[in-house]
């Protein structure tokens, strides 16, 4: 078996190391990003909700960015909510921009209890593009 193909985007390494675990594991054509969240630079989560949301699809961005790929590339996204029924126009709105236009990604939304201090947070899937 070969060892894992790690991605991790700059400047975040310490944070992966600190707690045990990869920012995405590429594994043949596809890539497995771990959840993301919308941490402020010292790693604390962001407290407003709506920047927070934002700062975790960036911290995505910059993961897939890492791996050579975009949300074009995304093929499932599963995200986790402390309070959907308040927070989901919020998600929407910066998951619009984000995500873009159809033919969109497979998408869970799942409401949880507790997500370690945040009230937000994204994981996906993505179809590697092929290189040229």
């Amino acid at each position: 078996m070969s060892k894992r193909d790690a991605v991790f985007p700059p400047g975040r390494q310490a944070l992966y190391d600190k707690h045990r675990y990869s920012a995405a594991i590429r594994s043949g054509d596809l890539l497995f990003v771990s959840g993301q969240v919308g941490t402020r630079e010292d790693g604390s989560p962001e407290p407003d909700f709506g920047a927070q949301v934002r700062r975790a699809f960036d911290r995505l961005n910059s993961v897939l960015a890492a791996a050579g790929c975009s949300f074009d590339d995304v093929v499932d996204v599963t995200t986790f909510h402390t309070d959907p029924e308040t927070q989901f126009d919020t998600v929407m709105a910066v998951r619009d921009v984000m995500i873009g236009e159809p033919p969109y990604p497979n998408w869970t939304a799942v409401g949880v209890t507790w997500l370690a201090g945040f009230d937000f947070e994204i994981k996906v899937i993505v179809r590697l593009p092929t290189p040229v």
